[in-house]
């Protein structure tokens, strides 16, 4: 069953001539992981904002389940954003003056919902981040507060998780864990993941890869 349908989506930026996409459609299955590669400029980052809610496309569809996602106002589009889509982004967007723990638990209290001790004691032991639970981000490397972000994108158990080049900014190492997680999502707990990513090795990962260039979206690498 199709969780994620986009249909002729067209996104043009003031003062371009060009669309940074151009009619892209798409349909992802509830429990897929599938990634979305293509060069720098190809629309890629664009795409993912407007699956998520983060943007508004000039023309065209984006509907998740049964709910039109840009036929919401903004309020209401803030609160869709936060219970059902998990964003993960290259550079973390951690608040530098919160704790691991108070990062993952933020879109619940945004929310006004109850932090539930032992989801979140599962999810820091999940994410190897137990010991780190009241430590900043500043006191945290790049692969660590990688793996707060997901937690946080992960905390409400969205409908889908929307991961922007999570491996962009750190090495094989760190990468490769950040995937496993990835995957330990998808297949442990039935998140629907889309990845975008300019790494073969990160796409290769995927159950499907959609290629993206100059604003159009064909099916393979």
């Amino acid at each position: 069953m199709a969780i994620l349908t986009a249909t002729e989506l067209v996104k043009t930026y003031p003062g371009e001539e060009q669309p940074a996409l151009n009619g892209v459609s798409l349909s992802i299955e509830a429990g897929e992981f599938v990634a979305i590669v293509g060069p720098s400029g190809s629309g890629k980052s664009t795409l993912l904002h407007l699956l998520g809610g983060v943007d508004r496309p000039t023309s065209g569809r984006v509907q998740l389940y049964d709910t039109d996602v840009y036929g919401l106002n903004e309020t209401q589009l803030a609160i869709f954003r936060r219970r059902q889509v998990g964003l993960i982004y290259q550079f973390y967007n951690l608040l530098p003056s919160l704790t691991v723990a108070e990062n993952i638990t933020l879109p619940r209290e945004l929310d006004g919902k109850k932090v539930e001790a032992n989801r979140l004691n599962q999810l820091l032991d999940q994410l190897g981040l137990a010991e780190k639970r009241n430590a900043l981000p500043g006191q945290l490397s790049g692969g660590q507060q990688q793996r707060v972000a997901i937690g946080r994108a992960l905390i409400n158990e969205p409908a889908i998780v929307l991961a922007d080049e999570p491996t962009g900014n750190l090495d094989q190492r760190n990468s490769q864990e950040i995937m496993s997680l990835l995957h330990f999502a998808n297949i442990k707990q039935g998140q629907t993941v889309v990845v975008i990513t300019h790494d073969p090795q990160v796409a290769a990962q995927a159950q499907r890869v959609l290629t993206i260039t100059d604003g159009r979206l064909t099916e393979g690498a």
